[in-house]
Protein backbone atom coordinates (compact mmCIF):
# COMPACT_ATOMS: atom_id res chain seq x y z
CA UNK A 1 0.00 0.00 0.00
CA UNK A 2 1.46 3.50 -0.95
CA UNK A 3 2.51 5.79 1.67
CA UNK A 4 0.26 8.22 0.78
CA UNK A 5 -2.81 6.58 1.70
CA UNK A 6 -1.68 5.43 5.32
CA UNK A 7 -2.10 7.32 8.40
CA UNK A 8 0.84 7.79 10.55
CA UNK A 9 2.03 9.22 13.86
CA UNK A 10 4.94 12.05 14.38
CA UNK A 11 8.20 10.45 15.08
CA UNK A 12 10.70 11.69 16.72
CA UNK A 13 14.50 12.05 15.45
CA UNK A 14 17.21 11.78 17.53
CA UNK A 15 21.05 12.72 16.81
CA UNK A 16 23.59 10.46 17.85
CA UNK A 17 23.41 11.81 21.52
CA UNK A 18 20.05 10.99 21.93
CA UNK A 19 19.34 14.92 21.05
CA UNK A 20 15.91 15.22 19.57
CA UNK A 21 16.27 17.15 16.26
CA UNK A 22 13.51 16.97 13.84
CA UNK A 23 10.66 14.75 13.72
CA UNK A 24 8.97 12.69 10.79
CA UNK A 25 5.61 14.12 10.09
CA UNK A 26 2.00 12.31 10.60
CA UNK A 27 2.09 12.13 6.39
CA UNK A 28 4.82 9.44 7.05
CA UNK A 29 7.19 11.45 4.74
CA UNK A 30 8.09 14.68 5.18
CA UNK A 31 10.69 15.63 7.87
CA UNK A 32 10.11 18.98 9.69
CA UNK A 33 12.26 20.86 12.02
CA UNK A 34 11.57 21.17 15.73
CA UNK A 35 11.14 25.14 14.10
CA UNK A 36 8.72 24.23 11.87
CA UNK A 37 10.25 23.85 8.72
CA UNK A 38 10.18 21.04 6.35
CA UNK A 39 13.38 20.23 5.03
CA UNK A 40 13.44 16.88 3.58
CA UNK A 41 11.50 13.86 2.82
CA UNK A 42 11.39 9.79 2.45
CA UNK A 43 10.21 7.90 -0.48
CA UNK A 44 10.50 3.79 0.46
CA UNK A 45 13.62 3.70 1.97
CA UNK A 46 15.54 6.86 0.26
CA UNK A 47 16.22 10.39 2.12
CA UNK A 48 15.46 13.10 0.19
CA UNK A 49 16.48 17.13 0.53
CA UNK A 50 13.87 19.32 -0.38
CA UNK A 51 15.46 20.15 -3.55
CA UNK A 52 15.58 16.69 -4.55
CA UNK A 53 18.84 15.58 -3.69
CA UNK A 54 19.37 11.91 -2.67
CA UNK A 55 21.22 12.35 0.92
CA UNK A 56 20.65 9.09 2.80
CA UNK A 57 18.60 5.80 3.48
CA UNK A 58 15.91 4.98 6.15
CA UNK A 59 15.83 1.93 7.05
CA UNK A 60 14.48 0.41 10.32
CA UNK A 61 14.17 3.10 12.14
CA UNK A 62 18.06 4.55 11.20
CA UNK A 63 18.96 6.87 8.94
CA UNK A 64 22.11 6.04 7.07
CA UNK A 65 23.94 9.34 5.31
CA UNK A 66 25.53 8.51 1.82
CA UNK A 67 28.30 6.90 3.30
CA UNK A 68 25.69 3.95 4.54
CA UNK A 69 27.02 5.82 7.97
CA UNK A 70 24.50 6.13 11.10
CA UNK A 71 23.38 10.01 11.23
CA UNK A 72 19.83 9.65 13.00
CA UNK A 73 17.36 7.03 14.97
CA UNK A 74 13.55 6.98 16.05
CA UNK A 75 13.82 6.38 19.92
CA UNK A 76 13.52 3.05 19.76
CA UNK A 77 17.03 2.44 17.74
CA UNK A 78 19.11 5.20 19.18
CA UNK A 79 22.16 3.61 20.89
CA UNK A 80 21.70 6.07 24.30
CA UNK A 81 19.45 7.30 26.40
CA UNK A 82 17.24 10.20 24.34
CA UNK A 83 16.72 13.59 25.64
CA UNK A 84 13.00 14.78 25.73
CA UNK A 85 11.41 16.46 22.28
CA UNK A 86 11.33 20.41 22.40
CA UNK A 87 8.06 21.86 21.70
CA UNK A 88 7.23 22.36 18.12
CA UNK A 89 6.56 25.94 16.11
CA UNK A 90 4.19 25.99 14.04
CA UNK A 91 4.72 24.01 10.48
CA UNK A 92 5.60 26.81 8.08
CA UNK A 93 3.76 26.52 4.81
CA UNK A 94 6.08 23.72 2.69
CA UNK A 95 7.57 24.97 -0.80
CA UNK A 96 7.00 22.60 -3.75
CA UNK A 97 9.23 19.63 -3.83
CA UNK A 98 11.61 19.96 -6.65
CA UNK A 99 12.38 16.95 -9.04
CA UNK A 100 13.93 14.22 -7.58
CA UNK A 101 17.55 13.23 -8.75
CA UNK A 102 18.46 9.65 -9.24
CA UNK A 103 19.38 7.76 -6.22
CA UNK A 104 23.13 6.93 -5.42
CA UNK A 105 23.27 2.94 -4.82
CA UNK A 106 22.75 1.61 -1.64
CA UNK A 107 26.19 1.22 -0.05
CA UNK A 108 26.48 -1.44 3.23
CA UNK A 109 25.08 -0.05 5.51
CA UNK A 110 27.50 0.54 8.82
CA UNK A 111 27.12 0.58 12.66
CA UNK A 112 29.53 3.67 12.24
CA UNK A 113 27.94 6.97 13.44
CA UNK A 114 28.48 9.55 10.77
CA UNK A 115 30.87 12.35 11.09
CA UNK A 116 27.85 14.40 9.54
CA UNK A 117 25.37 15.28 12.18
CA UNK A 118 21.78 14.78 11.38
CA UNK A 119 20.67 18.14 11.90
CA UNK A 120 23.49 19.09 9.09
CA UNK A 121 22.40 15.92 6.85
CA UNK A 122 18.37 16.91 6.91
CA UNK A 123 19.71 21.07 6.26
CA UNK A 124 21.69 20.35 3.60
CA UNK A 125 19.48 20.37 0.70
CA UNK A 126 16.67 21.96 1.89
CA UNK A 127 14.77 25.33 0.48
CA UNK A 128 15.17 28.57 2.50
CA UNK A 129 16.62 29.35 5.28
CA UNK A 130 16.13 26.83 8.16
Amino acid sequence: MPRSSLQYMEQTLYDSRGRAVAYIADDGETIYTWKGHAVAYLADDKLYGWKGKHIGWFVDGVIYDGAGLRAGFLSGKCPVAVYASPAKYAKYARYAKYARYAPHARRALSTATSSVGLDALLTSNAVGSV
